[in-house]
């Protein structure tokens, strides 16, 4: 499990190489002295390359080229094909361990990482362009000339959270040709892979206002809201701040929001540094600019895949954090004929008592027939082995769950007999946001949900959300339990694979009146398991 056997060194696999002697006749002496000569240098020019990725053999078409990525590894073109396998396991393993993905990249995203990824090896961390646009930064002084702009995102809030927030920053990032840096604190280290090819996006320890990142809040004097607010700035300032900074958290207010407006993208454009602190999946909002709207549609015609495509390139497991995860799943979740993923996220003990919980997640993988039903009234005397095996992976903070669920399947016979083992990889009580190892257990717990047959999640759950996007699979959600109370129904079908957003502005930037932004565009619609929330649908739901 997790919690101490999980996180343990995977077995070191030695792989032998076994040489052939070949018989030769060659009839000259010439011809097998240069022989003998050219084999040598032909062997240590193979092992100089090795590392730098280039194959001789390969390339004098001599030996097919097996450590290519295919096409499928590749993500129908969203991962670029030339970031070394070894500095990041993930990257085109990932695709053995879950299924193919049927949601294609459009052709035009595919083109847009590319010259995204193009722009941040120009502008990237310790760049020439980076280091000009540092000492800019400092004297207060803007080049109109220059074409590297930033984003830099700070953390704030759970493992979820983050990744669905950064996913956010990264396509503001895209749509306004700026390069996104990552404010990279001790509790996220070693969690993912670098995602862009021969660039960093981990903002240097000595960018110069780096202590004051920390301080940088909702009440902080120079954010965007706050200037706004004061008239400290509007689309006719002349003297624009090199730096300004955007506050895009839960409880941001009225003109911290009012960065969702077109108006106002008109003074941050001219901005070359912004500094984000944000903990909500805000993406949603950006298709309510008409500014975007025609990008936005090129680059996302089917509008549910947004985050499917945008997580899968940017979020890869660390090579330490993917030997936990491939050492787990081969251990006790491959040999399974389904595998059933159950997430559970509670928020109030006291009105979700872990008694109704049980009872709404035993009701919900019933009726959806998820889950055999057990003969209580039997005993397993010995396993029989001649049913469909299923695999239940749950993830939680607590054993509770685990513990009842295992009990029921080891001791009583299903009734139409199938085998149900029941797992669970770490159990830590409480969250643990700053944690590092806490954070790379959650990582991935969250990629082994992703990797499920099914999926059954909590409602209001980022961590939720992020596994079913990254495994492309539309969840049964667990309505969330009022005062005691288990909905009826229990549990429904997510409508759309996208992740909900829990703060949406409720303003009509070209009306300038409040307004139920569910309402203004087609494909925005309220989240199947918070009524005030917004998210991304394909219109022809409706």
């Amino acid at each position: 499990m997790f919690s101490d056997g999980f996180i343990q060194s995977s077995i070191r696999k030695q792989q032998r190489q076994l040489s052939k002697l070949q018989r030769f006749s060659m009839p000259w002496f010439p011809k097998l002295a240069l022989l003998l000569i050219a084999l040598p240098v032909l062997f240590i020019v193979v092992l100089i390359c090795r590392d730098k990725g280039f194959n001789p053999m390969v390339a004098a078409g001599l030996m097919h080229d097996s450590s290519q990525p295919t096409s499928d590894a590749l993500l129908g073109g969203l991962l670029a094909p030339d970031i070394r396998r070894k500095s990041c396991l993930s990257r085109y393993q990932s695709i053995s361990y879950r299924k193919s993905s049927l949601h294609k990249p459009s052709p035009y995203l595919v083109s847009k990482l590319r010259e995204y990824e193009k722009l941040h090896k120009r502008c990237g961390p310790y760049t020439k362009s980076y280091k000009k646009s540092i000492k800019e930064l400092v004297s207060g002084q803007i080049d109109s000339s220059s074409n590297c702009r930033y984003v830099v995102w700070l953390a704030n809030c759970g493992l979820g959270n983050r990744i669905l927030s950064m996913t956010s920053a990264f396509l503001y990032a895209l749509l306004t040709d700026r390069v996104l840096l990552i404010n990279e604190e001790s509790d996220m280290s070693n969690m993912f892979c670098e995602p862009f090819p021969d660039a960093s996006w981990i903002l240097p320890e000595d960018f110069p206002f780096m202590n004051q990142l920390y301080s940088f809040g909702r009440d902080y004097a120079q954010s965007f809201g706050n200037m706004l607010e004061n008239r400290m700035i509007n689309t006719s300032t002349e003297l624009l701040p090199s730096c300004l900074y955007l506050y895009l958290s839960h409880d941001y207010d009225h003109h911290d929001k009012l960065f969702f407006c077109d108006q106002e993208q008109a003074i941050l454009r001219n901005i070359p540094w912004l500094i984000m602190k944000a903990n909500i999946y805000f993406l949603p909002s950006l298709f309510l600019m008409s500014s975007f709207e025609e990008e936005l549609s090129k680059l996302f015609p089917d509008k549910e895949m947004v985050f499917h495509h945008l997580g899968r390139y940017l979020f890869h497991p660390s090579n330490q954090v993917w030997k936990l995860i491939t050492s787990y799943y081969k251990k006790y979740l491959a040999k399974a004929e389904e595998r059933i993923g159950i997430q559970i996220r509670i928020f109030d003990n006291k009105t979700s008592p872990v008694e109704h919980v049980m009872d709404q997640i035993l009701t919900c993988t019933d009726k959806e027939k998820l889950l055999p039903r057990v003969d209580m009234g039997k005993s397993i005397v010995a396993p029989s082995g001649k049913g469909k095996s299923k695999a239940v992976l749950i993830t939680s903070l607590v054993p509770y769950y685990y513990e009842k669920m295992m009990n029921m399947y080891s001791k009583h016979p299903t009734l139409n007999g199938e085998v149900v083992a029941v797992y669970q990889p770490s159990h830590e009580e409480e969250q643990q946001s700053e944690n590092n190892v806490h954070n790379q257990k959650a990582w991935a717990e969250i990629n082994l949900l992703s990797m499920m047959d099914v999926l059954v999640t909590s409602a209001w759950s980022t961590f939720g959300y992020v596994a079913q996007g990254l495994g492309g699979k539309k969840p049964w959600i667990l309505y969330k339990i009022e005062n005691k109370t288990i909905p009826d129904p229990v549990c429904g079908r997510a409508k759309s694979l996208e992740p909900c957003f829990h703060a949406p502005p409720v303003y009509d930037c070209k009306a300038k009146r409040e307004v139920d932004t569910a309402t203004i565009i087609p494909y925005l619609r309220h989240c199947e398991d918070i009524y005030w929330g917004i998210k991304l649908f394909n219109s022809t739901y409706y």
